[in-house]
């Protein structure tokens, strides 16, 4: 189970490894094109936010840590449809991908 953290200062959101591999890929992809979008997810446990999104900045601090060591497969069909639906949409939606931990 992997964690994605933001800003430096918020709860790690949890991701299995494979997926945290893609959101990698795809959420590097636009912070190097200088390119901001929303992420939108549901916490997992207790909390007052049933539903969090934040906006992803290039100067907003974020960490991918994986308790994998080994890189996981790549779907680039997978990769080629969440880059898809962020740029009709503006928005990365997780609430599929997020699994407690």
């Amino acid at each position: 189970m992997g964690r994605l953290r933001y800003d430096g200062t918020s709860d790690p959101i949890h991701i299995e490894d494979a997926t945290l591999a893609h959101l990698k890929i795809v959420i590097s992809t636009k912070l190097r094109r200088q390119e901001s979008f929303m992420m939108t997810w549901r916490p997992v446990g207790k909390g007052p936010d049933l539903r969090a999104t934040v906006w992803i900045h290039p100067a907003i601090p974020l960490q991918f840590g994986f308790d994998d060591a080994d890189q996981p497969p790549i779907d680039a069909k997978l990769i080629a449809e969440m880059m898809r639906v962020l740029n009709a949409t503006g928005e990365l939606v997780l609430d599929h991908l997020i699994h407690a931990p």
